[in-house]
């Protein structure tokens, strides 16, 4: 079967790649959660416009445009992203971006650049090279504000010439509603945990994992595949994973230690989720059930998951990691000794 990248796509983003290189029209919004594959559709979507043999399935993946994708260097495709973003997924920046980051006038953004939209404006009202029309993709695409966003509404609009737009976001909600208009949506096809666990296991490096890790790995994901891999490259362990929660209320904070102060409060979050559910009579998403400590108070559950959305809000720039760690520790500890009270 082609493929669309060096590395096959998913079997559920295959499918949902068939179904939208079938479809006409200029813009496209992939919607859903993170960890569903919209970077990796949106790509591939994208080279499959740019192919000079597409198929049903998609782009050639042989061709010399593939190529070109392959490489990050298609004259009439641009990746626009975040340049945290950009740098991870190896695209590169612009030269005077570059130089700026090189020379450490600042550091790389976390949002899309009004300058890189602008800068993407210009690239389509340009004449393809390859004769095969333009493509954009932009993700994660609520990292656009409201400025940057307005840069590309009259473009979205009315494209110049052979201009295809993919927009590909993890929290749709935050896009202005007229880019949302100006888009056909697809939403996000989630995976049975069956396939998912199948794919999981055949990745490079993770062949050996057993049935229960990698099941571990996507719970701990709450079901999202690509978060489940980078759990697994994360090297995550299962008993540490399922013994988290305990080991937190006996205020033992080394589980979470050494990982970045972004996710350590994500797990948070997904311990003060299970736990609702479980005060709730749901079945916990994210942990275990034996695994978890007995549930407090609603009125202290809900409190706690405000605290928590409310430091999500400056968690990457917190006035000093080492003491919001500590008030995160104990805080935690205090809310799950409370389980069980009446």
């Amino acid at each position: 079967m082609p493929t669309s990248s060096p590395t096959p796509l998913a079997p559920w983003l295959q499918r949902q790649l068939q179904t939208l290189v079938g479809q006409r029209g200029h813009a496209r919004l992939l919607q859903g959660p993170s960890g569903l594959g919209q970077y990796e559709l949106g790509l591939a979507l994208a080279q499959a416009w740019l192919c000079e043999a597409p198929t049903a399935d998609g782009a050639c993946g042989v061709c010399g445009s593939c190529h070109l994708v392959d490489t990050r260097a298609h004259p009439d495709f641009v990746a626009l992203m975040p340049e945290t973003t950009a740098l991870e997924f190896g695209w590169p920046l612009s030269e005077k971006a570059q130089k700026d980051i090189d020379d450490k006038k600042r550091k790389p953004s976390k949002e899309i650049r009004v300058e890189a939209m602008r800068d993407t404006v210009g690239f389509a009202q340009r004449t393809s090279a390859r004769g095969r029309g333009m493509a954009v993709l932009v993700y994660p695409a609520e990292r656009m504000n409201h400025v940057t966003a307005n840069a590309l509404l009259k473009t979205l609009e009315e494209p110049p010439g052979d201009t295809r737009f993919v927009l590909a976001s993890e929290a749709t909600h935050q896009l202005l509603p007229t880019i949302r208009s100006r888009c056909q949506t697809h939403a996000m096809v989630w995976p049975d945990a069956a396939e998912a666990l199948a794919w999981l296991r055949h990745q490079e490096g993770l062949s050996a994992a057993t049935a229960e890790q990698a099941q571990v790995w996507l719970q701990a994901a709450g079901g999202r595949p690509a978060d489940a891999l980078a759990w697994a490259r994360a090297g995550l362990d299962a008993q540490t994973w399922s013994n988290l929660p305990k080991a937190l209320a006996r205020g033992d904070w080394r589980g979470l230690a050494s990982w970045p102060a972004a996710q350590q409060l994500e797990v948070l979050q997904k311990l003060c989720h299970d736990l609702m559910a479980s005060a709730a009579g749901a079945a916990p998403r994210f942990f275990p059930a034996e695994g978890l400590p007995p549930a407090p108070r609603w009125l202290t559950l809900s409190r706690w998951s405000r605290e928590l959305s409310d430091a999500a809000r400056t968690v990457e720039h917190p006035f000093s990691a080492g003491l919001m760690q500590e008030a995160w520790a104990a805080r935690t500890s205090q809310v799950l000794q409370q389980g069980g009270a009446p």
